[in-house]
């Protein structure tokens, strides 16, 4: 430990290192707090590419593991400590360095938050659309990591569509850059696209470059009210297969509209199996609204009401963001599942959750990026009640066997980390499995990065 901080010290000013156990425990572990975490070393907060470099020098030097953090707004466990490592916290690299309106690109540093980019785009009349829940206080740096999503997903897609290009430090303290400025760009291996969602595990993100939209018209929401969550799912595949092109189109289930009443006193229909939200940001989203609609009674919707204006489309896009955080009020902990079906899937999958729920005498709520098929089933449980608990996993994992034999994936933005590392190897199968510990090996030949995560 003494020549851990002392060579770190001799690169590192003095407020980058925290090695007081009771601050450095507080960057143990993410939002999934009932994975296994370690004991951190020591928290290194960086504010430079030179520092970190310094850092990954000095970890390879003494054969010291290295787990990068965010915010730690993630739910699989991918940002939790170690015993003895370092973790390298990039919260204070959160400079934007460039917005570039002509070529339609912004350059950040990590520990920039993703509503602080959205509102510096917006104000040139750019619009960066990744946008998890947790907008307001994950970074992207994080984003990257796990390849997060969000609710703008299903017209505009995922973070990996928009990392044009990045700065890395590799394990060694080398710096790689991928990628490019440019709209277009083949030359070589697509290193980008392979740190997207590598979780830390391949190299340390320093700056990434970032494309943008022009700023869409304000969106306005439509809610409809369903007697069950297969008609909702019905009228997600009517819309789809109509050709309808939503901004966003969210389901919550009777459980989680009910959650969000409680914790928020939102004013939501909580007599409604199944909330289904889409919205529409062109030019006459009226008219697609009401089309829409359409689509939604034909499936059997109770009631369809559209948003009058934007603030009141504003107030269900918060109702929707505060899904997880209500679900979690229930019984104090939750383990969120991230299934990704088919979207001609996603009626067989509620089904089969509910029936799970049943089975197992447990609560999961549901909400769901409907127009993806990207669910996340959330198990409600006590952490302090042992047989809930198992019930809990178990439930969990069927969950997840259930989504791949709906022809689908165990996660569709929130990561592997520690908590599906056992699911990542089924879905791979042994060869794409040994294939990825392969690229592993080359990128991180000590495995110092992030250890145990993924595989």
């Amino acid at each position: 430990m003494d020549d851990l901080l002392a060579q770190l010290r001799a690169g590192l000013p003095d407020e980058a290192l925290i090695t007081d156990p009771d601050i450095t425990a507080s960057y143990a572990h993410d939002m999934a707090s009932f994975c296994e975490a370690g004991t951190p070393a020591v928290v290194v907060l960086p504010r430079s590419v030179e520092q970190v470099q310094h850092v990954l020098r000095t970890a390879t030097a003494l054969r010291v593991p290295v787990v990068p953090q965010g915010a730690r707004t993630g739910l699989s466990g991918a940002a939790n400590a170690s015993d003895g490592c370092i973790v390298l916290s990039l919260l204070k690299m959160d400079r934007i360095l460039e917005i570039n309106p002509v070529d339609r690109i912004a350059v950040v540093e990590p520990g920039v938050v993703n509503a602080t980019l959205s509102r510096a785009v917006g104000e040139q009349g750019l619009y960066y659309p990744p946008d998890p829940s947790s907008w307001e206080t994950c970074t992207i740096g994080g984003n990257i990591g796990t390849a997060s999503g969000g609710l703008c997903c299903v017209k505009y897609g995922v973070t990996a569509e928009y990392v044009l290009g990045l700065d890395v430090v590799l394990a060694d303290g080398r710096l790689l850059t991928t990628g490019r400025r440019t709209a277009k760009g083949v030359a070589g291996y697509d290193l980008t696209r392979l740190f997207v969602g590598s979780e830390g595990s391949l190299g340390i993100v320093v700056r990434a470059v970032l494309a943008l939209r022009p700023r869409p018209p304000r969106q306005l929401v439509l809610a409809a009210e369903f007697g069950s969550a297969t008609a909702a799912c019905d009228a997600i595949c009517r819309i789809m297969e109509s050709g309808h092109t939503p901004s966003l189109l969210e389901l919550m289930d009777r459980t989680t509209v009910r959650a969000v009443n409680a914790m928020a006193n939102m004013g939501l229909p909580d007599t409604t199996e199944a909330l289904l939200l889409a919205a529409f940001d062109t030019h006459d989203p009226g008219a697609d609204l009401a089309a829409v609609g359409l689509l939604c009674e034909a499936a059997g919707a109770t009631e369809v009401v559209p948003a009058e204006d934007t603030a009141e489309s504003e107030l269900l896009l918060q109702a929707r963001r505060l899904a997880l955080p209500a679900l979690e009020t229930l019984k104090g902990t939750t383990m969120i599942d991230d299934v990704c079906v088919p979207r001609s899937r996603l009626g067989d999958l509620l089904e089969g959750i509910e029936r799970i729920g049943e089975k197992y005498g447990l609560t999961i709520g549901v909400c769901a990026h409907a127009g993806d098929g990207n669910t996340h089933p959330t198990v409600c449980f006590d952490a302090a009640d042992p047989d809930e608990s198992r019930r809990a996993r178990e439930s969990f994992d069927e969950i997840m066997a259930l989504g791949l034999e709906l022809g689908g994936t165990i996660t569709g933005e929130h990561g592997v980390g520690v908590l599906k590392k056992e699911w990542l190897a089924r879905e791979l199968g042994p060869v794409g499995l040994e294939l990825q510990r392969g690229i592993k090996q080359t990128f991180d030949p000590l495995g110092l990065l992030n250890p145990g995560k993924l595989f």
